[in-house]
């Protein structure tokens, strides 16, 4: 069963400093904090290498550890980071049966991996704009 995006958009743009941006080239949602990418949404094209061809893709930095067991849990709906090093980056199926739970806690996750690699004044910058 597919994923409801919208819960997924908005648990990505809650973090403190959260944005989003349309790559136009690509057409991919790009999410921001501190001029970093931590996630990406997109359909990737069908021309596309397997087993990337025609899916509805969601990005997210990810534990090297972490990814392993994701991989051999949803095999097919966790894959390598598309267009991005697999080592630290995976891709998700939006359309595969993979728990909302459990993709939005990897959207806390991604956003806690880049965040703790901000400067501390941009780490505080951002803090700081929070009400």
């Amino acid at each position: 069963m597919a994923l409801d995006f919208s819960a997924v958009d908005a648990r990505l743009l809650a973090h403190p400093g959260a944005r989003k941006e349309l790559h136009e080239k690509w057409g991919w949602m790009v999410y921001w904090v501190g001029g970093k990418q931590f996630a990406c949404e997109f359909t990737a094209k069908a021309d596309a290498k397997p087993p990337y061809a025609g899916r509805h893709l969601l990005s997210l930095k990810c534990d090297p550890d972490r990814i392993r067991e994701l991989r051999a849990e949803f095999p097919g709906a966790v894959l390598p980071g598309y267009y991005s090093d697999g080592r630290t980056w995976i891709s998700i199926d939006l359309d595969a049966d993979i728990p909302e739970a459990l993709v939005l806690d990897l959207c806390d996750r991604t956003y806690e991996l880049v965040f703790a690699k901000l400067t501390k004044k941009a780490q505080h910058e951002i803090a700081a704009q929070q009400p």
